[in-house]
């Protein structure tokens, strides 16, 4: 897996995945940053989200389970003092779909974070991570 990252000026870099897709990145503007894109540390936030909703649908399906929607928000907080590593996040996922069974999500969530997303894994190294989960009946049948 490769990646790159150009400075384009100021604060402001735009990276390239090695898949050939592209992110601005940029700081705030008491950073010196114009504020185009979003801040690296939130990049690891979306990353960490990203790899842990892909395991719970493929995880949900394979199970057979009708998921419709899936909703993380996630809240990270970081050291004061530098390097500022995350030292707790807290994800919180709502799961839509039709007769969703609360073990079967359950099992999804904690199989994402103790076995199978690498980005928890990593965030693991530093922060304390809590995950809580709440399911939303979609009224639509089929």
């Amino acid at each position: 897996m490769k990646a790159r990252v150009q400075w384009l000026d100021g604060r402001a870099f735009v990276g390239e995945s090695g898949s050939g897709h592209a992110v601005v990145m940029d700081g705030a503007p008491e950073s010196g940053g114009r504020n185009i894109g979003v801040r690296p540390m939130e990049m690891l936030l979306l990353g960490l989200g990203g790899c842990t909703a892909f395991d719970i649908v493929m995880i949900l399906e394979r199970m057979r389970e009708k998921v419709t929607g899936l909703d993380i928000a996630i809240e990270g907080e970081r050291a004061a003092e530098d390097p500022k590593v995350f030292t707790h996040v807290k994800l919180i996922y709502k799961i839509t779909g039709r007769d969703l069974k609360p073990a079967n999500v359950e099992r999804a969530v904690n199989l994402s974070a103790e076995k199978y997303c690498s980005a928890s894994a990593m965030f693991a190294k530093t922060a304390a991570i809590e995950h809580s989960f709440e399911i939303i009946e979609d009224g639509v049948r089929p």
